[in-house]
């Protein structure tokens, strides 16, 4: 007579986690290249509409800088949205945040309102801090082989966004005829209400219940004081930072060395296009070398970009720095991102991942507001020498966690 089946073998069986893993992870890279046009548009004409709306031409970058300062504080109330309420919740209400940021910088050009336009930005950057955790999201559900490559498949759709951004700058800026880029905002808007569409189709991931409970796993200072996470975070940091301080300058520095407005757009077009293309094969990448190296080449190659950038001011020059910049900041921002997915348990992936988004991008608003002023200050060679400090130091400690991890005696 066989034994009694028990409730546990009754019980429903969810598909493996990599079919809703990868489910899951091509709904985010397509709600990544809706939500990921946003800073685009922003970035396209963030500048423009501030010269035209400032009193004070200086702070005619400003909102430029605002939605990297609203991606930062926005990442700690998302993750703690996500948290108690859910992906598939939480990216939707970060979708109508997007939405309701870009009526209000539409809103802020038509009335001429240098401050609403500023908040608008500020309020996209907030939504942001919910695309920015898809690369995380990706991962819920995923084996350990397949992590990496759920992080590339979303990071593709940012390569997506990186042409859709430019080509809804095109297609809506004079929508408004009496307000000049107010229309493209609104196109904006409207690709975050799209997004929210999208991420209603996300499945739950089969976690267990304790990743639901706020206060669950360790206290966060454990966790981010082990190496791991000091490295993954350090890495991570200063990929993204390095890029974004760069990125920044090289378009005015291009200009200022006499090269055509065209010629700078081009340059950030096929950095755009360096900095999501490679996503299509680093998952592979990783999972055949290794985070570690994936990541240590990333930073190779950021600090390459800035040799180029130091041995001359041709176009060619320019744009090399900038191509090389993109790939560098592709391997070694994934390879991070691959790399703080091992610093916790299930139960403590909210508040990790917050920590490790609020220190990379809280850093990235500082390069953004410090890069333009460091230029006019000092020029574009001092932009270069800059980044070579940061790069050796996330060197040094790359290293010094794989000698640790060679040098620690095998368990038995």
């Amino acid at each position: 007579m066989s034994a009694p089946t028990s409730i546990s073998d009754t019980s429903f069986q969810a598909p493996s986690s990599d079919s809703v893993a990868k489910h899951n992870a091509i709904v985010l890279a397509v709600a990544m290249a809706l939500g990921g046009s946003s800073p685009a548009i922003v970035v396209s004409l963030g500048g423009l509409v501030g010269q035209a709306l400032a009193s004070n031409k200086e702070l005619a970058t400003l909102p430029v800088s605002l939605l990297n300062l609203g991606l930062a504080l926005g990442t700690i109330p998302a993750a703690m949205l996500m948290r108690k309420a859910g992906r598939r919740i939480g990216y939707m209400v970060g979708a109508g945040i997007g939405l309701a940021g870009g009526c209000m910088a539409a809103f802020g050009i038509a009335s001429y309102s240098f401050v609403l336009f500023c908040l608008g930005t500020l309020i996209i950057g907030s939504y942001g801090s919910f695309n920015q955790s898809y690369r995380f999201a990706a991962t819920d559900a995923a084996s350990e082989a397949f992590k990496p490559r759920a992080i590339s498949w979303v990071m593709t759709g940012g390569l997506i966004a990186g042409v859709v951004g430019p080509q809804t700058v095109i297609w809506t800026r004079d929508v408004v005829e009496a307000a000049p880029f107010a229309g493209a905002f609104l196109g904006q808007a409207t690709l975050a209400f799209l997004s929210m569409i999208v991420v209603w189709f996300l499945r739950p991931a089969p976690v267990s219940i304790a990743s639901t409970k706020m206060g669950g796993g360790r206290p966060l200072l454990e966790i981010v004081r082990q190496l791991r996470f000091i490295v993954a975070a350090v890495t991570g940091l200063v990929s993204y930072s390095l890029m974004t301080f760069m990125m920044t300058a090289a378009p005015l520095a291009m200009i200022d060395c006499g090269h055509s407005v065209g010629v700078a757009a081009l340059g950030i077009q096929w950095h755009i296009l360096a900095m999501f293309g490679p996503s299509f094969f680093t998952g592979r990448l990783i999972s055949r070398y290794g985070k570690g190296a994936v990541t240590a080449a990333g930073l190779v190659l950021i600090a390459l970009s800035a040799v180029i950038g130091l041995s001359g001011i041709t176009v060619a020059h320019f744009w090399i720095t900038l191509i090389l910049l993109g790939l560098g900041w592709n391997f070694g921002f994934i390879g991070a991102t691959a790399l703080v997915t091992d610093c916790y348990r299930p139960e403590e992936r909210a508040k990790v991942q917050a920590a490790n988004d609020f220190l990379i991008f809280g850093s990235v608003a500082v390069a953004s507001f410090s890069s333009g002023k460091l230029l006019s200050a000092s020029g574009w060679e001092s932009v270069n020498w800059l980044v070579f400090p940061p790069v050796v130091i996330a060197l040094a400690l790359l290293a010094w966690q794989q000698r640790t991890k060679v040098s620690a005696p095998a368990k038995v």
